[in-house]
């Protein structure tokens, strides 16, 4: 998978996570969803797959809801 496609399918990535994540976690969403995703990838950048481009935005959600409090 080229670069071009991992940008025209970052939204729909977070609309994933989004639709199987707890309320509490909108926030980081709504972060993710305000970086651009031409920076997160050069033009030359190439994913094996969907999976693999899945997984790149999967770890960055990760990485952040792993300081979200789940019991506040």
């Amino acid at each position: 998978m080229e670069s071009i496609e991992f940008v025209n399918n970052y939204e729909k990535y977070l609309q994933e996570i989004q639709s199987v994540a707890k309320p509490v976690f909108q926030p980081i969403i709504d972060e993710l969803l305000k970086i651009d995703p031409h920076d997160l990838v050069t033009p030359d950048s190439w994913f094996q797959n969907k999976t693999t481009a899945r997984g790149l935005v999967w770890c960055m959600f990760v990485k952040r809801a792993g300081s979200v409090p789940l019991n506040p």
